[in-house]
């Protein structure tokens, strides 16, 4: 059972399940039915409309569940309300395994207050640790996709790879494909820990401008755009001249990731990746593009 079935990366899980050959219910809202959704039945998956406030349809929803996936993503009222109110059903509904919407960095190792959405994540997990179901989180550092644009951390047109702090910091970055496909053999195998590390590359802001160098034939550099400090201060002003309270991912909250990437206190290594049969995509081909 996948909840946020019809979100980029719900839809890549549900599809990645499918080629794994197991049954898939694709849990979606009543009012989110969409092309999105018929896409989903297209691939082959049993598409199951649920009013998330009504409890004993969405444990009858999960009854049976091998595991309930959360790929919901938002900030209180689905990490925290929404989220629950999935879990509750799937123990319930009597559902063998939940995997909780982390998917990111290993939060657990960082402070409280230093990224506002893993505060949510970390709230989450204090109740599913207490929750009387097995659960597994996936932790896959940032999307590798990303660099392609939403992370401006590569620059093409300047041929310079920013960074703050450290050069030298190392972070993993996985694209969802890969965590997709991943997370479908963590769903199936019951013997899956709490907590699951991934990386489909583990570089630095150095690394990347010799991997740049190297797919582009021309010469990328470092740009040191500041210390963690400097970026600590432009995220507080960032997020009081533009607070955009409701949105989950204003600007300050991406540079908030940046931060937590380069900030050496969240893990990158030692990872899991050989648990399961994963092919994992080169970095140099997400960069070409």
């Amino acid at each position: 059972m996948v909840a946020g079935a019809t979100g980029d990366l719900g839809g890549r899980i549900v599809r990645a399940a499918l080629a794994r050959d197991v049954a898939v219910h694709a849990l979606v809202r009543p009012d989110r039915m969409s092309a999105a959704t018929m896409a989903l039945a297209a691939a082959g998956a049993e598409v199951v409309p649920v009013d998330f406030a009504d409890a004993a349809a969405l444990a009858r929803a999960c009854r049976g569940a091998m595991c309930v996936v959360s790929a919901l993503n938002g900030l209180g009222e689905t990490i925290l309300d929404a989220q629950t109110r999935l879990l509750d059903a799937a123990i319930g509904g009597g559902a063998a395994r939940f995997l909780p919407s982390d998917f990111s960095i290993d939060y657990t190792a960082l402070p409280t207050g230093t990224n506002r959405n893993f505060d949510l994540r970390r709230a989450f997990r204090t109740r599913l640790d207490t929750a009387p179901i097995p659960a597994t989180s996936i932790f896959n550092g940032a999307f590798a996709d990303m660099l392609n644009g939403e992370m401006p951390l590569i620059q093409r047109r300047l041929r310079r790879v920013l960074y703050w702090g450290d050069a030298d910091a190392r972070f993993a970055l996985t694209t969802r494909d890969d965590v997709a496909a991943y997370t479908a053999a963590a769903a199936l195998d019951p013997a899956a820990p709490r907590d699951l590390h991934i990386a489909g590359a583990q570089v630095s802001a150095r690394d990347l401008a010799v991997l740049m160098t190297q797919v582009t034939g021309r010469e990328y550099r470092l740009l040191r755009a500041g210390s963690l400090g400097t970026l600590s201060r432009m995220i507080a002003t960032t997020r009081r001249l533009f607070p955009q309270r409701g949105a989950v991912f204003p600007a300050w909250q991406g540079m908030q990731y940046l931060h937590n990437m380069f900030d050496g206190r969240a893990p990158s290594a030692p990872v899991d990746n050989a648990r399961y049969d994963v092919v994992w995509t080169d970095l140099r081909d997400v960069v070409k593009g």
